[in-house]
């Protein structure tokens, strides 16, 4: 009989285990962020710049980045944001972070692209309170931001090129090297046994029904009280509470968002479009009574918990948020 020399052996028996370490993380519900595709530096350079531009608002008060702070997860911390003059806005502000990999933006869908995004809150008297006329009036006489245009766009400063810019410089926001996306590569010490075990836990339940695919949802809508009246519960609905309905007005999409992505989840807090959940037990807890219409032992939502703080990930090359949030501990 014919013998294959050992290391041939070892060969073929590292290139299965190769193989089914590929199909396990092809099963797997969740997938990690992708190496970033390449982008116009000079736009996402100018986009950056109007994305802190205060001068987008109608009284030079607020620029993207004062609901969206990209040191402090891409959200303003805040239950509800503000707009110009402290108006108070009617919804949580979604952290901008890997907004690209979103099927649709805003918590109701209504925009079909980052470019759309964009111009709603400029437009929006609660937020911004400004229009285009306006807007292009100042930045017009800005020399060097003009210049800027010019070099990037042919026909230089216009409004649709304003939202280009910024939503460019959005899809630069990506946020690899999670610890869950070094485990999903193959580092199988990224997670702690009891990370691991929390992982299990959040497919096991059913969590992955909504929150899966490269950003941990964010591609599909759901109705927020699936297996119980959650609005009834908290009281005092308003219109932001009626979702996708305010879009379609459809029956059918009533209390309907889009399902948030878990992306860096320990820095966004509170949660929900409502901003009602403070912490990240609170928000499970939620989750359990009114999504999953499931009880579970207390161990076993601490254990998902700390799943979800191995969720954060890096922005050029740098943690997003302190260094205990990345070690799973809370601060």
């Amino acid at each position: 009989m014919h013998h294959r020399p050992r290391s041939a052996w070892l060969l073929a028996l590292l290139a299965l285990l190769a193989s089914s370490a590929v199909r396990a993380q092809d099963d797997d519900p969740i997938k990690p962020i992708p190496a970033q595709t390449a982008l116009d530096a000079r736009k996402v350079a100018l986009g950056e710049r109007l994305f802190h531009d205060r001068r987008l608002s109608r009284d030079n008060s607020l620029a993207c980045a004062s609901c969206h702070d990209l040191g402090r997860g891409g959200v303003d911390g805040l239950r509800t944001s503000l707009g110009i003059g402290g108006a108070v806005g009617p919804i949580n502000a979604p952290t901008v972070f890997n907004s690209s990999l979103n099927f649709r933006q805003f918590w109701d869908g209504r925009a079909a692209s980052l470019e759309e995004q964009a111009a709603g809150p400029v437009h929006n008297p609660k937020e911004m309170g400004s229009d285009w006329k306006e807007v292009l009036g100042k930045l017009s006489q800005d020399e060097p931001l003009v210049a800027l245009f010019k070099a990037s766009y042919p026909d230089g400063l216009q409004s649709r090129n304003i939202q280009d810019a910024i939503a460019t410089f959005e899809r630069s926001l990506t946020t690899p090297n999670a610890r869950i996306d070094k485990y999903l590569r193959g580092d199988r010490a990224a997670l702690t046994n009891d990370e691991l075990r929390g992982y299990q836990l959040f497919k096991a339940y059913g969590c992955v029904a909504c929150h899966q695919g490269v950003n941990i949802g964010g591609n599909m809508f759901q109705t927020f009280g699936v297996m119980g009246d959650y609005f009834q519960r908290r009281g005092n609905v308003t219109a932001a509470d009626l979702g996708r309905f305010n879009v379609t007005a459809n029956e059918g999409d009533r209390h309907v968002f889009k399902v948030p992505s878990l992306r860096n989840v320990a820095l966004t807090a509170p949660y929900f479009h409502d901003g009602s959940a403070q912490t990240l037990p609170d928000a499970v807890e939620v989750m359990f009574r009114y999504q999953l219409g499931r009880t579970a032992p207390q161990q076993d939502k601490d254990l998902i918990v700390k799943f979800l703080y191995t969720l954060t990930g890096e922005h050029r090359g740098k943690p997003l948020g302190p260094a205990d949030l990345l070690a799973g501990r809370k601060p």
